[in-house]
């Protein structure tokens, strides 16, 4: 990956992202689903989940469709904006787990991580760690044998038309990459990806939804009005469709099984 995130701003951009994320962000919603349906496909998880957590739970909104699905005992939540607490809080609100701990900050730099997990999720999260192999590797141990860990994330074609036009907002993995997280501890059970197109009127709505989105975390140039003007031309003048123009996006979903020594 080239580069390192920049978390403070990342987590400035999602701050001011949050209030809107739900209800422009449609790719990760699609991807929070896809990735429930990889978990249930993954089996071994008993009915009621014993112990949990999710890292980078934003918005809440893979939150929410865990506990539509299973009823979990011990609920462990993370994000870098602790502004997200009040989403979880309000996803898990009726179907409230035996207990709920919100742990704020980077997930890299949380010490200890919860020990003896069923599971351990992310939705579109694991794109802005610095050393996600070192990651995985902690997992490892907070992660009992025969758990699971399933996570989503962007692949080396996402937002590839901003790439093209010299404008690369991020240094994504491969899958190659990606896979290579589980190291020796775990088992992949499953991985997938896609690439979907997205089309938005004109390139000044594809920049609105990617503010809207915070996914934009990692820019911190200001153009000048002449240069948003010229990418803005070449933006329409090379990703044209028939509604406007188009945006690619490239999701990854992986699911892991911890081995059992």
């Amino acid at each position: 990956m080239s580069g390192l995130v920049d978390k403070q701003l990342v987590g400035h951009r999602f701050r001011r992202a949050l209030p809107s994320y739900s209800r422009n962000a449609g790719v990760q919603r699609y991807m929070a689903g896809r990735l429930l349906g990889m978990i249930e496909r993954a089996g071994g998880l008993p009915e009621r989940i014993g112990r949990a957590m999710e890292f980078g739970c934003g918005a809440a909104m893979l939150t929410s469709r865990l506990f539509e699905r299973y009823p979990v005992e011990e609920f462990f939540a993370n994000d870098l904006v602790a502004e997200s607490r009040q989403f979880v809080e309000q996803a898990v609100a009726g179907r409230q787990p035996g207990s709920l701990a919100f742990l704020p900050g980077d997930i890299e730099q949380l010490d200890p991580l919860p020990g003896g997990l069923d599971l351990v999720l992310s939705n579109a999260t694991v794109q802005w760690l610095h050393d996600p192999a070192r990651l995985f590797e902690r997992l490892a141990q907070a992660v009992r044998p025969g758990g699971v860990v399933a996570f989503s994330t962007f692949g080396t074609e996402n937002m590839r038309e901003i790439a093209a036009l010299g404008e690369t907002p991020l240094g994504y993995r491969s899958i190659g990459e990606i896979a290579a997280f589980a190291g020796t501890a775990f088992e992949p059970v499953e991985i997938e990806h896609e690439l979907r197109r997205q089309e938005f009127d004109s390139p000044e709505a594809v920049l609105r939804h990617i503010r809207a989105t915070g996914v934009n975390g990692v820019a911190r140039r200001a153009w000048t009005r002449s240069q948003l003007r010229e990418f803005l031309q070449r933006y329409r003048a090379s990703f044209p469709s028939d509604r406007g123009v188009w945006l690619t996006w490239h999701p990854v979903w992986c699911c892991f099984r911890r081995r059992h020594p």
